[in-house]
């Protein structure tokens, strides 16, 4: 006879994280927020403005407008690039998806030796589209209630991010489009003042709505698991605030988000850690992306810069490239020759080939019409990756890889990847080099004049008599060309 498995033995200790979130928020006010954090998230600000205009244009963001155009509903907040306003949670919808639409934006950041990269979320922009979208809807909210709820948002997005197990991740879930879900809700809900049963309830809404799955990488439903994350946290919110009722505690107990999505927490980093102690924007920081790809690419993309810079190394005379790296890296950068922009975004050929030819990978080079070139394809074609053991023995704290360039006069040029990559907390872009990233973004979309107000608003966003001001600085008509 079969014994039946206890299947109740393996399940998740209890935790009181959604009290503690809660908790957090209800107590966190404008004086609690560390002067360096303000610094930092004012950095976030201005690079996730920039990404929204940037994205505004893409095709995947013309249909969800199309789709929003003809459903219509209250005028609460602008369509990105449009006069058209539609409901709060719509509008999140296409103004996230806008802002992850190239993969530009920032990522959460770990010091935790087992923590799987791409288990960490891109933390600005679900509660950044939560804040501007509800400032606008609500009216009147100034810029340091609007910081606050903004920080607030990112922090708990984060501490949920960080807590969980790496199953999550390993499972094919997409914590941005999970996780940012919270992300979004938590700033919603401080700019409603959600407090109480409702704040709680809130959690539990949103953790049923959250959702997101790695299938969808490298194609047009990546972006939008943000843009859903952002949607569904102000829904969640929204509701909440109506009285409308869920589990009280969805972030803890054996059914609770945490248990379902990813088997449980680090129970060690969870009595370590606490919400806003230290707060994650500061330890262990967030990394502002020079590339608008997935962040895994960037050390290579810079050695393959370097390699090639300092060899002076033409297109023509370079016979392969090999690319060392662990499966932290290879498995979720997965094409081996990238067919469109999108793919290209998870493709290391993809970027090699890029710097090999124009040593730039930027918005022009994450194009369709430069990917599918027939150089590139070309291109593409030379550059091989490689499992490389030594790598995968040493963890995935850090993103490790080497490359080596076989020259077709038959001698080699080979090298590190800087461990300390470049936008990373260690080794952050500059302000002038954020500025130049956020005009870059900007190109073709917003002149000169409107590029500079937007990045004064995001410089002095604190000071703003109403945060609403953000998405009409988001609809200026381009001036120019290119």
């Amino acid at each position: 006879m079969s014994v039946a498995r206890n299947i109740f033995a393996d399940m998740p200790e209890q935790t009181a994280i959604t009290d503690a979130a809660a908790d957090f928020i209800e107590r966190t006010g404008y004086a609690d927020l560390p002067e360096e954090a303000t610094r930092i998230a004012k950095r976030c600000v201005l690079d996730g403005l920039g990404l929204y205009v940037a994205g505004s244009d893409h095709e995947m963001v013309e249909i969800l407008i199309e789709e929003a155009r003809e459903t219509g509903g209250r005028e609460d907040a602008l369509l990105p690039g449009r006069s058209d306003r539609v409901p709060a949670p719509m509008a999140a919808r296409v103004l996230g998806t806008s802002g992850h639409a190239h993969d530009w934006d920032d990522t959460q950041v770990s010091s935790d030796p087992d923590h799987i990269y791409g288990l960490l979320t891109h933390p600005t922009i679900p509660p950044l589209t939560a804040s501007i979208v509800m400032a606008q809807k609500l009216g009147g909210v100034d810029g340091s209630r609007f910081m606050l709820a903004f920080l607030t948002g990112f922090e708990v997005e984060c501490k949920i991010s960080e807590w969980m197990l790496p199953q999550h991740y390993m499972r094919g879930m997409h914590s941005s489009g999970t996780v940012g879900t919270f992300g979004a809700y938590v700033a919603a809900a401080k700019l409603l003042g959600l407090s109480g049963e409702k704040l709680r309830a809130g959690f539990g809404i949103a953790a049923s709505l959250a959702a997101g799955i790695r299938c969808n990488f490298g194609t047009m439903t990546k972006p939008l698991h943000v843009g859903r994350a952002c949607e569904n946290g102000i829904t969640a919110a929204l509701l909440a605030a109506r009285g409308y009722g869920a589990d009280p505690a969805a972030l803890d107990g054996p059914w609770g988000f945490f248990a379902v999505h990813g088997g449980g927490v680090s129970h060690e980093k969870v009595s370590q850690q606490g919400f806003g102690s230290p707060w994650s924007i500061l330890e262990p920081g967030v990394s502002i992306k020079p590339y608008p790809c997935g962040v895994l690419t960037h050390p290579t993309i810079d050695l393959m810069l370097r390699l090639v810079s300092d060899a002076d190394i033409a297109p023509q005379a370079i016979e392969s490239v090999t690319v060392h790296a662990g499966t932290n890296i290879l498995k979720p950068i997965r094409y081996p020759v990238a067919a469109n922009h999108l793919q290209a975004k998870f493709s290391l050929p993809a970027a090699l080939s890029m710097i090999a030819l124009a040593r730039s990978a930027g918005k022009r080079e994450f194009s369709d019409e430069f990917v599918r070139s027939d150089v590139m394809q070309t291109m593409q074609r030379r550059i091989r990756t490689e499992l490389d053991q030594e790598i995968e023995a040493q963890g995935f704290d850090v993103m490790r890889s080497r490359i080596t360039i076989r020259l077709t006069d038959g001698s080699e040029v080979a090298g590190w990847a800087d461990e300390r990559y470049r936008g990373g907390p260690d080794n952050p872009l500059s302000d002038a080099d954020l500025e130049a990233k956020v005009r870059s973004c900007c190109a073709g979309v917003l002149d000169r004049a409107g590029q500079d107000r937007l990045i004064e608003a995001a410089r002095d966003v604190e000071g703003l008599a109403d945060a609403a001001v953000l998405a009409t600085l988001l609809q200026q008509p381009a001036m120019v060309a290119g």
